[in-house]
């Protein structure tokens, strides 16, 4: 079975929901499928597991998964030797999603002010002249464009891109505070000792509280109440690439059979090819 496995949820039809549970070993290929279960439930993903032997599932040293807590019970009760460790993209993910948040407020803030001024305009009988910035961009063309630039880091831009980030950043100094405050978050997963970590998170989740960039407070107190897990990447450096990328080698193969209409026969096959 291995010692390190991913588990992980996917649609197979209709939006309908299974988890994987897959051995990182196997590396997309025979021997990567261990289980395959109808849903997220804890109590289904337990009674499937608990089909294989104590003995074998003893031997699991380390499980990656995301944040969902279903997954997390259904894991510690069926491999109590394992630790678990949060998928480091979805813990980043959690503060690009709040850096993400504030560019799109001011983008409807933007939207908001034009359609005033449209308005504005008609009343005056005029006709109506956006702003346009030096990039040759208006406002909330600007914000729109930078959706993926805030997502890269200052060394990955383009010329073109550094001139936009520039832009943005002094027309909205507010999310050039968020962007500093989430490539901080993001250098955290560049330690490679597991208390220099904790004392960085620490860090960053006091200075997101003292600053009062609100945004962020969700995702410090999520990262505060799975701090356990989360700081376990460190031990291995695992994540859970293996099981996205398992999943979508699943959904090539549902979109080349042009949809799955059997669910059965289809697990068979997947059974037949990866388990």
């Amino acid at each position: 079975m291995g010692d390190y496995l991913s588990i992980d949820e996917v649609a197979l039809s209709q939006g309908e929901l299974y988890t994987f549970i897959t051995n990182k070993k196997g590396k997309g290929k025979k021997g990567t499928l261990i289980a395959s279960v109808k849903g997220t439930k804890s109590s289904d993903i337990i009674k499937v597991l608990e089909k294989i032997p104590l003995e074998q599932r003893n031997k699991v040293k380390e499980i990656t998964l995301d944040m969902a807590k279903n997954m997390e019970l259904a894991v510690k009760i069926s491999f109590p030797k394992a630790y678990l460790v949060t998928d480091r993209f979805h813990v980043v993910k959690l503060a690009m999603e709040s850096l993400q948040h504030i560019r799109i407020k001011q983008r409807w803030k933007e939207l908001d002010k034009e359609n005033k001024a449209i308005e504005q305009a008609k009343k005056q009988g005029i006709k109506y002249k956006p702003i346009v910035l030096s990039n040759g961009d208006t406002p909330k063309q600007l914000l729109a464009r930078s959706r993926y630039i805030i997502a890269k880091k200052p060394n990955n831009l383009t010329e073109n891109q550094k001139i936009r980030i520039d832009l943005l950043f002094k027309l909205y100094p507010e999310l050039e505070k968020a962007y500093k405050h989430t490539l901080e978050f993001r250098s955290i997963y560049e330690s490679t000792d597991q208390l220099k970590a904790l004392e960085r998170f620490n860090l960053w989740i006091e200075d997101t509280f003292e600053q009062k960039i609100e945004t962020f407070y969700t995702t410090a107190n999520t990262v505060k109440a799975n701090f356990e897990n989360i700081l376990n990447f460190f031990i291995n450096r695992n994540t859970n690439a293996n099981a996205e990328s398992f999943n979508a080698k699943i959904k090539l193969f549902r979109a080349n059979l042009r949809g799955v209409s059997d669910t059965t026969f289809f697990l068979f096959r997947l059974h037949k090819l990866f388990a």
